[in-house]
């Protein structure tokens, strides 16, 4: 009994070193693991599922000839421009717009849809892979909440560019205090702030503004607040308004050219060395700018005038109503014509040296009931304000948003510009 014991265990010790061989056997087996391949996808295509072309359109350049070289017979061609005419104008390609072909990964990689693109978000696709179906669509854009501020250093434009902020910007806070901020005048110490949106195209390609939210601007001292807020729910349009819910906008711009200089003001004592001291009177207030500078309409109207005539040179005149209008003299080019209405903001000719002037600029004139005045010296009607229904509304509105631009910190000259605390939304 005691050798069939051993015997017994000598038989098990085997087995068990058997089966630890063969553990070690698999443990020696090398694991390879399966990865996937990373789907890209564009324009609404698994691209890994084609060979993928991009190519530009080029002089000469036609739907057709892009497909000939693509190795596209000319009846299939035929039948997709056919089918496709209905739902685009292939006819409208533009040199220089970028365009991709996807073909299939077979032996005969054949032509199976073109995809041009109108933009940096709107696309056309034409697929013929089976049947033709041709339809118009947009990128998905992604909408960044951001913040920047700075202290004026020279001018609001110089500040701004030198921390790396869109040119867009700085042409919509322009537009923004047009009406109540001088920017030709600005101090150094003035300050800013501002939450705008930006837009990206599948989170990454920067496809421009979206638009100035709240603006903050503090000049000589005085702060002024911008809000953008619809009054009116059915165009959903919007305009800014400030911390009392009163329009920042005027009957009319400040000045007819953007960040120009007053070089000489309305003054009716003005005596002129050149002329001996005799008085000279100097009705209106020139604004320095170089040749080409856009001159803009200080306000809606209709032209009166558009003419060219001894010292005035080449000019416009505007009515604005029965009481106001203004003249924009020594122009280089007029670029409206007598009896156009033009609205406020709109180019009505360029800064030019016509008739009598000892440089560029603009002699922007101002009439009240037929009297040339100072506009500076006169107290202009406002724009319309937040009406009183919606008051309650707008000031809970901007709770959040003047709160948020108070807390923005200031960025001062070599220092990164402010991107911190964006939120993100889908278009």
């Amino acid at each position: 009994m005691y050798q069939k014991t051993i015997v017994v265990a000598f038989l098990l010790g085997l087995v068990m070193l058997s089966c630890k061989n063969e553990v070690k056997e698999i443990d020696k087996t090398p694991f390879q693991a399966y990865i996937a391949p990373v789907e890209l996808r564009e324009f609404g295509f698994n691209l890994n599922d084609y060979i993928v072309k991009r190519d530009t359109i080029r002089s000469g350049d036609s739907f057709g000839t892009i497909l000939q070289r693509n190795n596209l017979a000319y009846p299939k061609i035929y039948q997709i421009a056919e089918s496709a005419k209905d739902s685009y104008d292939i006819r409208k390609l533009q040199i220089g717009k970028p365009y991709t072909l996807l073909f299939s990964k077979d032996s005969l990689q054949t032509p199976q849809c073109f995809i041009y693109q109108e933009s940096n978000i709107d696309y056309v696709v034409i697929h013929f892979a089976d049947s033709i179906v041709t339809y118009k669509e947009k990128k998905p854009v992604t909408i960044v909440t951001k913040e920047a501020s700075g202290e004026i250093d020279g001018s609001l434009s110089v500040t701004m560019d030198a921390q790396g902020l869109p040119q867009a910007l700085i042409g919509e806070m322009a537009d923004i205090y047009a009406w109540t901020i001088n920017f030709w005048k600005l101090q150094k110490g003035d300050k800013f702030k501002i939450i705008y949106k930006q837009r990206y195209i599948e989170d990454s390609i920067y496809a421009g503004l979206d638009g100035i939210e709240a603006a903050y601007f503090q000049h000589k001292g005085e702060d002024f607040y911008a809000f953008k807020y619809s009054i009116d729910s059915t165009s959903k349009k919007a305009d800014f308004f400030d911390e009392k819910a009163k329009s920042l906008k005027r009957a009319f711009l400040k000045a007819p050219v953007n960040f120009g200089r007053i070089s000489s003001r309305y003054n009716l004592n003005r005596r002129i060395a050149y002329y001996g001291y005799a008085l000279r009177p100097h009705k209106g207030t020139d604004f320095a700018a170089p040749i080409g500078t856009e001159i803009l309409a200080t306000a809606n109207g209709t032209v009166v005038e558009s003419t060219q005539r001894g010292g005035n040179g080449k000019y416009v005149k505007i009515k604005h109503s029965d009481t106001y209008s203004t003249q924009y003299l020594h122009m280089k080019a007029q670029k409206v014509k007598k009896g156009q209405f033009v609205k406020q903001g709109d180019v009505i000719g360029w800064v030019g040296m016509t008739g009598n002037t000892g440089g560029p600029h603009v002699c922007y004139r101002f009439w009240k009931n037929g009297q040339q005045v100072d506009p500076f010296k006169e107290k202009l009607p406002t724009s319309e304000s937040v009406p009183n229904h919606l008051v309650v509304d707008y000031k809970e509105f901007i709770i959040p948003l003047r709160a948020r631009l108070d807390s923005i910190p200031y960025k001062f000259l070599n220092e990164t510009t402010i991107e911190q605390g964006y939120s993100i939304t889908q278009k």
